[in-house]
């Protein structure tokens, strides 16, 4: 077993899993204050890495791609202090956290685990009900349904219809991304037959974030409901399949069958230029036609 303790917390690899306990440093962000102790599988790494710096270093663990909601929902863009995928080092402790660092490689080297992307979720993600208010609103989840409720601040525009009620099942994409610069963030929801590319400060289904101390919190709502909607590697696959099938396999007019095969080669190529279909959907549709050609 290895061990680092921090005041920025506590990190215990056991061989199996990763054990993360927030500190009580007043540096440690509200979103992992607020997450707790998070335990991470070994299948669930793709490594760890030791940056050092002139006054500290850094531990860091990289998840592999699609293993945790809360990364999926955020993007990657989880700030320093609010990343738990980070541990701060003293000087003193380098020793320490190097060590920690060549066993986790080890056990991953042993095991054998895989750096690539995964098709399921190996994190829960946060336990629900939980509820968060930031911006101009409140963003309710209990495993079931979201509830969208305003504040004073929230333009008339977008409150005028009054709370929303949003059934898991309409939910197609939840997204939350923080205020950067000018640009305010969002707590965004796509909701099936509703989409709309209004900016988040009219969107109903959207709470607007002005980059406060709490918006991280609103990552936490969107981290649940991450878990519970389809993996987007599976749900790729599923919104492939349900594309219009391409002309059947080349027969007698097998000429006029090979030029409709390469037109819709190109439609789907122009359906990834607008961003309609994601890599990964593009890539298992036009699979699906070259095999007809």
């Amino acid at each position: 077993m290895a061990e680092i303790i921090q005041r920025d917390g506590t990190w215990i690899f056991d061989g199996d899993a990763v054990r993360l306990t927030p500190g009580r440093d007043k540096n440690v962000g509200l979103l992992r204050r607020t997450l707790g102790e998070l335990t991470v599988p070994l299948g669930a790494l793709a490594g760890v890495s030791l940056e050092q710096g002139r006054r500290a270093g850094r531990l860091r663990l990289r998840l592999r791609e699609g293993a945790d909601p809360l990364l999926q929902a955020t993007g990657g863009k989880l700030t320093e202090p609010n990343d738990p995928y980070q541990l701060t080092v003293e000087p003193d402790r380098l020793g320490v956290a190097e060590y920690f660092a060549d066993e986790v490689r080890d056990a991953l080297l042993l095991d054998q685990v895989p750096s690539g992307p995964v098709d399921g979720y190996l994190l829960p993600g946060p336990a629900v009900p939980l509820s968060a208010s930031a911006g101009d609103g409140t963003a309710s989840f209990d495993g079931e349904r979201v509830r969208l409720e305003w504040n004073w601040k929230t333009e008339d525009a977008k409150s005028a219809s009054g709370a929303r009620s949003l059934a898991l099942g309409n939910i197609t994409a939840v997204e939350w991304r923080p205020a950067a610069g000018l640009e305010n963030g969002c707590l965004r929801f796509t909701v099936r037959g509703a989409d709309t590319k209004a900016p988040p400060k009219y969107d109903p289904n959207s709470v607007e974030l002005w980059g406060f101390k709490r918006d991280p919190l609103m990552a936490l709502v969107a981290a649940a409901v991450q878990a519970r909607l389809p993996h987007p590697a599976a749900s790729g696959e599923a919104r492939a399949a349900e594309l219009p099938a391409g002309p059947a396999a080349p027969g007698p007019d097998a000429g006029s069958d090979h030029d409709a095969l390469l037109r819709r080669l190109r439609e789907l190529g122009e359906l990834h230029r607008e961003g309609v279909l994601t890599d990964e959907e593009f890539t298992l549709a036009k699979q699906a036609v070259l095999k007809r050609l």
